[in-house]
Order: C-alpha cells, then structure tokens, then sequence
C-alpha cells in the first residue's frame, strides 16, 4: 500500500520535507521555498491568546442521561423523559494560573459543561464550590488582578491577595472553602461540580422557579494536602490531566449524580437571606436536593488544542425551559465569558467542531467574519424578514420574564432580613471536624503571615473573628506564632 503524499497547504506535493533549498550546497536559504515558510510561518501562529482565568485545562465527552421525572419544574427538552441521553463536553481548569501552571495547586476549580440538545447547545459554567469570592461583576477584574502575577515581581503576592480580601468581606466564606481541605483536590474526578448561580426553570404553564445544580462525584471526595500537592505538581505538573486521560482510556468512566435545589420563585423575594448572591449557599433544609440525572464522561479528546482548548463555553446559551436569574454574578458572565472567546477565538468560534451544536443545526444570519464557513448558498439572505423562506423567530421566550422596577442607578443588592457576610463561613468552620480546623488554620496562616502590612493583616482577622470567635482566635494566634519566628 503506498503512503499517502505530503501536501503544502494549497495540496501541492512536497518533494523535501527534511532539507530547505539553500543557493549551492551549504549557502544561505532561498526566500522562494515555499513549504519552509509556510511551516514556519504556521509554527508561529499555532499558539492563541490563552484564558485569562481557566486558562489550564482539561475535557472530556460522555452523556446526560436523565432518571428523575422533573418536568413539572421545567419544559427543557434535553430533561423531558427519564431515560433520555443527551451528549456532552465538560472542561476542567484552575481559575489564576496560566496555561503552563501545576494542576495540583490550591485554587478553585472550574466545572463546564456543554449539553448538545435537541434545541440548541446549553452552558452551564459553573466550579467545584457552591459559591464565589465577590458578588458583583464589577469588582471581578480587580479581584482576579490581585490574584495574578504582580507587575513587578511576576509571581503571585501574599499581599495582593490579602488585601484585596481585607476589602471584601463577602470573600471569607469562599475563603474558609478555600483554605481547607477540598482547597486542593486529588483528581478531577474527585471532586464536585457546581453551577454555583442561580439559573431559573420554567415549566410548560410558565410557572418560574429559581434553581442551583449540584454534581456529586459518584467516586467519592478525595483532597490533597499542601505537602501532597507540592510533592504531585514537582513530579507531574499535569497531574489531574494525566488522572482524567488515563482513566477513561482504561474504560473507568467517570460519573457524577446530578441534584438540583428549587426554590419556587415567589419564596425569592422575602427569603431570609437574597437567594441570588453567589456568596451564599441555600440550606438544604429550606430547599433539599432532587435528583435529575446521570452525568458519565466516556471518551477523550482526539485533539486537546482543538477539542479543550478552543472549547468555548458562555452562561448565556440557554434552551427553552432555562434561563437567567437577577445573579448580579451570572448577569455579568452573560456577557463577558462569550466576548472573551470572540476575542480569543474569533467572531466565529461558534462553527468550531466542538462548540457547534450537534443535536440540530444553527440557523441564523451571521456571515462572515476572520474564518467564516457558514456562507450558506448564493440564494441565502443575510436580513430578517425576508420573502424567501429564511429562519423566523418563534414568539416563545425561553424562560419567564423576570420582574423589575425601581430607578436606574448603581444599586447595593436589595437587603434581606438575614444578609451576612460571615455566618456562612462560620457555619462552614463549625461542621469541621478538629484535624479539618487545624488544617485550615494553618493554610490561612501560612499565607496571611507573609503580608508585609499589618493592617492588611488586621482586616483580615476582622473577617476571621464575625465568622466564629474560635475561628478568628485561632488564626489570629498562628499568625502570630509565624511571624515571631
């Protein structure tokens, strides 16, 4: 059988692909060899902008199948019949270092998923803690900076992130998750997934309830210390990389159970605490978990750049049934995640492999653009209406409307009789156990003891102390035994 030929890019045949002409034998290159400017002009140009968070990666395809009846909370197509499978992508990453960072590192953890529905592709971008640092988009990019590599010493700065979370005490209880032993976990495939939002369902009579998913790891939780995780990031920076490949290439299928907490939507407004501050979590004694599904990832990526890294996920591709809520987190997402992939990827990043829908088809009139593949036939109108059998709109909104009124302005969220910044995180240090606590402690000693200000420092033990007295003596102590040696 003869080999296939080597082609340039426009198919022509490659006579030499080990020797550049050169003028003579050992002269200089000649600028007319086609095919060695164009390798190395593609070389240069085969790396793209990277993430500026979730920037290090990892993905994998499986299904959703559903085994729990919840069509009386929504009329999404994808979640109608138990039974029902539905494809799926999912992309794990850090959130603060860069492409080329240690898997194995204390940070929160990001939990992606693509559902490839019948009507269209659904996002949901969430992580693996039920809540975050901040709960106002505006603060989001002087958080990530303070967490970042400093201008000037290029490496990340105990006193960037500590002062930044001296100013925003709504970061202790993402702080005390952080800090403690799920900070780090051993493997992607021990740890859960949340949406950490809160979306809203609509079901078939337009009735609206405000939901939060939780994927629970069916192979149990399984964390790392910090000794641990520096020992597996100097072995294998690629570690939960490595665990995930590795995994499903010997046919072990990682799973997650899906449970969802409904709040009917008229409980919203006079709930204890505002139900929509992604700060918070819902107890679930107020509102319990209900199963929906099965979540399996069964196949890897052929193509990691291809396939997870141009992988491009946004909150806002929602599906009859679904959609947002008054999130003032997730509203901000709305806009920055799919802008943040036109600029890395280009306008058209939609027709990507991955990111394109697989269910059904995308009709529209976008055209053209940096890589447009959708030109759709010279009898194609690129306006809507038209007279020639164009895609039309349905008249059916995918969620209910969602009430507003008031004045336009720059508004604090509206307060709810038991809005807190600190009961959450004390709560969440009173149900450790006492090897937990100390562990804790000395994770956030370890890093508050370096800050060079000692009202950085003072702030933050502030913070430590409205969560739980116990909580803040004892930090306030560790600290201060670190920084008398």
């Amino acid at each position: 059988m003869s080999k296939r030929v080597l082609t340039t890019e426009s198919g022509a045949p490659v006579a030499d692909n080990q020797n550049s002409a050169s003028a003579g034998v050992g002269g200089p290159l000649l600028l007319q060899d086609q095919h060695l400017l164009e390798k190395l002009a593609r070389f240069n140009r085969e790396r793209i902008p990277e993430r500026v968070v979730h920037a290090r990666g990892s993905g994998a395809y499986g299904y959703f199948e559903v085994t729990d009846d919840v069509t009386g909370f929504t009329h999404a197509d994808f979640l109608n019949t138990v039974g029902k499978r539905t494809e799926v992508f999912l992309r794990f990453s850090t959130v603060a270092d860069s492409l080329g960072g240690a898997d194995a590192v204390r940070d929160p953890r990001g939990f992606a998923l693509k559902f490839y529905t019948e009507e269209g592709n659904y996002d949901l971008v969430g992580n693996n803690t039920p809540v975050f640092f901040i709960k106002d988009p505006i603060k989001f990019p002087d958080f990530i900076h303070s967490q970042k590599r400093d201008p000037f010493t290029g490496k990340q700065e105990p006193d960037n992130v500590w002062d930044f979370w001296a100013h925003a005490p709504e970061a202790t209880h993402q702080v005390t998750w952080l800090m403690g032993d799920r900070g780090i976990p051993a493997s992607y495939r021990h740890m859960n997934g949340y949406g950490s939002h809160t979306y809203q369902w609509t079901n078939a009579e337009g009735e609206a309830f405000f939901v939060k998913y939780h994927f629970k790891t069916n192979q149990g939780i399984r964390c790392l210390s910090s000794e641990q995780a520096a020992e597996q990031a100097g072995k294998d920076p690629g570690s939960h990389q490595t665990d995930l490949l590795q995994a499903i290439e010997r046919g072990v299928n990682p799973s997650w159970t899906l449970h969802v907490q409904i709040m009917p939507a008229a409980d919203a407004a006079d709930y204890r605490f505002n139900p929509f501050d992604l700060t918070k979590v819902w107890p679930h004694k107020d509102y319990p978990l209900q199963r929906v599904g099965r979540l399996v990832l069964d196949r890897n990526p052929d193509n990691v750049f291809a396939e997870v890294e141009q992988a491009a996920f946004s909150p806002n591709n929602f599906v009859p049934g679904i959609g947002p809520s008054p999130d003032k987190m997730l509203q901000g997402r709305l806009f920055a995640y799919a802008d943040a992939h036109r600029y890395r990827l280009g306008v058209n990043h939609t027709q990507l492999a991955v990111n394109a829908p697989r269910a059904t088809t995308a009709q529209n009139y976008g055209r053209d653009g940096i890589m447009a593949s959708n030109s759709q036939g010279r009898y194609a109108k690129n306006y809507e209406p038209n007279s020639y059998d164009g895609p039309a709109e349905t008249g059916r909104p995918l969620s209910a409307p969602l009430a507003v009124t008031g004045y336009t302005g720059t508004h604090e969220a509206p307060q709810h009789t038991k809005d807190d910044d600190f009961f959450q995180a004390g709560e969440l240090y009173r149900l450790m156990s006492a090897e937990e606590k100390s562990r804790l402690i000395a994770n956030i000693a370890g890093g508050l003891s370096q800050v060079s200000r000692d009202d950085v420092i003072e702030k933050n033990l502030a913070h430590f102390h409205a969560a739980d007295p116990e909580y803040g003596k004892r930090v306030e102590e560790a600290v201060r035994a670190l920084r008398e040696d």
